[in-house]
């Protein structure tokens, strides 16, 4: 099940745009490429990086910190296919982004 929670306005990440926003206590990170909007999660798998603030080119995310490189469109690292980073799902609805995190499964 997923929790929506709206993130920003379309006009608060411009096409080529990366942005990070704290969700509950998730961090995402957001990104709007060719008309489309994508979202990971925001902390980088490796150490910890805020991919939210790396380098965008294409659909290509590049950690500030180490430089591991992710397509957005789908979370798969670029040279080790072995590694695909969380996504989360997106909603635009009357120009706002929401983001759907997944609620915590509680046993009994």
């Amino acid at each position: 099940m997923l929790n929506w929670h709206r993130v920003c306005n379309v006009g608060d990440c411009p096409e080529g745009a990366s942005r990070e926003f704290v969700v509950g206590d998730r961090i995402v990170a957001l990104f709007h490429v060719d008309d489309a909007f994508f979202a990971l999660d925001g902390v980088c798998p490796h150490q910890g990086g805020p991919l939210g603030k790396g380098q965008l080119c294409g659909h290509t995310l590049t950690c500030p910190w180490h430089g591991w490189q992710f397509d957005v469109r789908t979370g798969q690292h670029l040279t080790n296919r072995a590694v695909r980073h969380d996504g989360f799902e997106l909603r635009v609805a009357d120009d706002e982004i929401w983001v759907g995190i997944p609620t915590e499964e509680r046993g009994t």
